[in-house]
């Protein structure tokens, strides 16, 4: 455990920021969710980026708000099958993470979208991609379009995230 909260910053403000338009509890929900996640993903040698994006990244939540997240990953087809969610060597990936019932798998370009309803609180919509999704050499508009609406890095232990982020900001 000590290992991977050494992944994170330590002195970065709480993620994500206060919500003016959400509940405490919602918001502790999320973020309870979000360390979980982190903490999981620290764990697995083919993930390489979590990214908080949209309305919580922002500050903007509202209740009925969901959370965005981009997962990058080396090998994403155990992610968009949903191969993670019904376990592996007798291992619910998605039941430790405290995901719920599927709820939506749609290709968008470079992503593929996978929302699961959490068993408690909002829905959540993972963008699984690989590293690919972040080059910043050029910035693929959809991408630059995605961050520049509000980005959090959760986890970046190559530090291509930290790349990205600034160059997509106005």
């Amino acid at each position: 455990m000590v290992a991977a909260r050494a992944e994170r910053v330590p002195d970065r403000p709480a993620i994500p920021p206060a919500q003016s338009g959400v509940p405490p509890e919602r918001l502790d929900d999320v973020r309870a969710f979000l360390d979980r996640l982190t903490r999981w993903a620290t764990a697995r040698g083919d993930i390489v980026g979590l990214l908080l994006v949209g309305s919580y990244a922002r500050g903007a939540a509202r209740p009925a708000s969901d959370v965005d997240v981009v997962l990058l990953t080396t090998d994403p087809a155990p992610y968009v099958t949903g191969a993670w969610t019904s376990g592996d060597a007798g291992v619910d990936r998605a039941g430790e993470l405290g995901l719920g019932r599927p709820v939506r798998t749609r290709a968008w370009g470079p992503v593929t979208e996978r929302r699961f309803a959490l068993a408690r609180g909002p829905e959540v919509e993972f963008g699984i991609g690989t590293p690919q999704w972040a080059r910043t050499d050029p910035v693929d508009p959809g991408t630059r379009r995605v961050v520049a609406d509000g980005a959090l890095p959760l986890y970046d232990p190559l530090g291509v995230l930290a790349e990205l982020v600034p160059r997509c900001r106005p």
